[in-house]
Parts: C-alpha cells; sequence; structure tokens
C-alpha cells in the first residue's frame, strides 16, 4: 500500500492523527515509532523557529502559551517555503482571529512589526544615497522623487508598538504610553531598528512609494495630517540610509 503525499504531509503536522497506514522504515517494518520521532522533531524545529521570529509576542504571552499557539498555527498554516527564515509570515493575522487573545489587541500589530524587523535583515543590500543627496534649493526639493532600499518598512497601527517592542526587548525602556504609532524600519548597519515616524509620516512615504514627489506627496499629506513634520521625517530615512536614490524633476525652459 502507498502512503499519498498529502496523508503523510497531514500526519506530519498533527500528532492526533496516526501514522498513516502502509508507512514502512527501511527494514520494511511499520514505520510508527520512527515517524513519531520524525513528527516530533518537525513540531519542535518549527515551534523553536517561531520563538525565534517573535521574541516579544513569546515574552508577552510566555513560552509554554507560545509553544500552543505555535502547534496551532502549525497545523492551520504549515511551511510553505524550505527556506526557515520565511517561516510564519501568517502569524499576525493567526492571532488576529484568535477570540480567547480579543482582549489583547495590540499583539497582532506587534507580531507584523517583529516580522518587517525580519524581513528588514534579510532584504537585499544596496547602496544608499550620499548624505548630501538633498543638499539642493528648497525648490528642488519639493520636486525631487526618492526610490528606497528593499530593506526599507513601514508599518502604520493604532497601537504603540514600537513601546510595546522596547518595553520588552531593551533594558530601561519607558513603560508605553497608549497612542497610535506608525514605525520606520531601517538597516543602516545591517541590523534592523524601528523608529516611530511623526504623524503623517507613513502616508507621505507611501505616496512617494507610488512615483509622487516630495512636494505632491506632502501636499496630500498635508489635507489629512495638517501637523506632518517633513524635515524629521526625511531626517530618518537620510540617517537609516533608507534612500538610493534622488531624481529631481527639471522644469521645462
Amino acid at each position: 500500500m502507498s502512503v499519498s503525499q498529502k496523508s503523510f504531509h497531514t500526519a506530519l503536522l498533527d500528532p492526533a492523527v496516526a501514522t498513516p497506514a502502509g508507512l514502512q522504515d527501511a527494514d520494511a517494518q511499520p514505520a510508527g515509532r520512527r515517524f513519531s520521532v520524525y513528527r516530533n522533531n518537525v513540531a519542535v524545529s518549527l515551534t523553536e523557529a517561531m520563538h525565534q521570529a517573535f521574541p516579544v509576542i513569546t515574552k508577552l504571552l510566555g513560552p509554554k502559551n507560545m509553544d500552543g499557539l505555535s502547534g496551532l498555527f502549525l497545523r492551520k498554516h504549515p511551511p510553505s517555503s524550505p527556506l526557515i527564515m520565511f517561516y510564519g509570515d501568517a502569524f499576525p493575522d493567526f492571532l488576529a482571529g484568535m477570540e480567547q487573545l480579543s482582549h489583547l489587541g495590540y499583539l497582532p500589530d506587534v507580531a507584523r512589526l517583529e516580522l518587517a524587523l525580519r524581513r528588514a535583515y534579510h532584504a537585499a543590500d544596496s547602496q544608499a544615497a550620499p548624505a548630501d543627496a538633498l543638499a539642493v534649493p528648497p525648490e528642488d526639493i519639493m520636486r525631487a522623487q526618492l526610490r528606497f532600499a528593499p530593506s526599507m518598512q513601514v508599518q502604520q497601527s493604532d497601537w504603540p508598538v514600537v513601546s510595546i517592542w522596547r518595553f520588552n526587548s531593551e533594558d530601561n525602556a519607558p513603560k508605553p504610553e497608549a497612542e497610535a504609532q506608525d514605525v520606520l524600519i531601517t538597516r543602516p548597519e545591517f541590523d534592523p531598528a524601528p523608529h516611530v515616524l511623526p504623524k503623517g509620516g507613513a502616508h507621505w512615504i507611501a505616496g512617494l512609494q507610488t512615483g509622487q514627489t516630495i512636494g505632491s506627496a506632502f501636499e496630500e499629506t498635508a489635507t489629512h495630517f495638517p501637523e506632518f513634520d517633513l524635515g524629521a521625517t526625511l531626517a530618518l530615512l537620510l540617517q537609516g540610509g533608507a534612500i538610493t536614490s534622488v531624481t529631481i524633476e527639471r522644469l521645462a525652459t
């Protein structure tokens, strides 16, 4: 009797499922014990991967609770890539769908932040624009278009996600205050770091990513966020090496 790939896969990820009938070891004997060991090793490896990928979530919930969530997550979202560094992409939405965790509404966005940090770490390398790339007259700056490093990540949240992350990652970090935070992640020295963007910063960057100039994106952003601080946002991008090129539209003569 042959064992289908589907039945093997299902049994491998769920300890409640019996060893597939007909599965044999190298000696043509029923592979029940060996299969159980293999199944346990897979579960342990993926659980450990989740702990490493989401250390703040693990700290917030506790290691044992994270073990249980990882087992549930594994059965609903088995790995889709042989590269373990990409495992867990669906975890934030998985957390958002857990009714028993609904009182911890910040958890999904904290998981999204940890996921964004991991994506930034593994993103392709790029060359940052020189520090004086925007050392041009103000009217030229407003006509500039920017391109960004693959490692740059932006997140909008209704929760103080950066403050929560720091409070659970860094010694002597201040206790989070109840406020929405938009996040910019940069990787200037191959070590991703999150920064709180000025209000409207994520909206402005999103406009630039569609090809808008600094000026046109600023005008559109200011209609929604009149207090938007353009200079502070540009400084964060430049200091983090997130800008890779600056193109200035030339006026027709």
